[in-house]
């Protein structure tokens, strides 16, 4: 784990672990299992593989939306997931719940250019339940249990800072 004692808050992502902490005042205070992209690690666009370094929380979507609501494109389409409709959509990539929109801070690492982590829709999102279970198997963003990702949505404010490392 990374320690920045000069960033009072921020969330630390460890993909070696598949782990979201909270880091305040250099301490973890919860953590909570993810699951980061299948292809590993890169910062090109395209790649669909988990952007590194310092972001930020560019944007929080979803606020006020039923637990499993659907997204598509950053806009909730009215529908809720539930078993019935992973199986109309099986290759979906399903966004749920909430959506938490990062942009990397880092020029030309994960800023700029092909490896801009905004412009590549990289986000912190809810996804199916069962589908974490520590095995990286999104297309690039950070995916979270429904719940957990409620009650970091709701702890946090846009511009915290995000340490994203292996």
């Amino acid at each position: 784990m990374i320690v920045n004692s000069e960033i009072p808050e921020y969330l630390n992502i460890d993909i070696a672990n598949q782990l979201l902490s909270i880091i305040t005042l250099g301490n973890k205070v919860l953590s909570y299992p993810i699951s980061t992209a299948k292809n590993g690690v890169g910062e090109l666009k395209g790649s669909e593989c988990t952007p590194r370094g310092w972001h930020t929380i560019r944007a929080k979507i979803g606020a006020n939306q039923p637990i499993q609501t659907v997204f598509i494109g950053r806009r909730p389409t009215g529908e809720i997931y539930n078993t019935e409709l992973a199986k109309l959509h099986p290759h979906r990539d399903w966004i749920l719940t909430r959506i938490l929109w990062l942009g990397g801070l880092e020029p030309h690492k994960n800023r700029y250019g092909n490896v801009d982590s905004t412009w590549r829709y990289i986000y912190i999102h809810g996804s199916p339940d069962d589908s974490i279970t520590g095995i990286p198997l999104s297309h690039g963003c950070i995916r979270m249990k429904n719940a957990d990702l409620i009650a970091l949505f709701n702890r946090i404010q846009v511009g915290i800072k995000v340490y994203i490392h292996e």
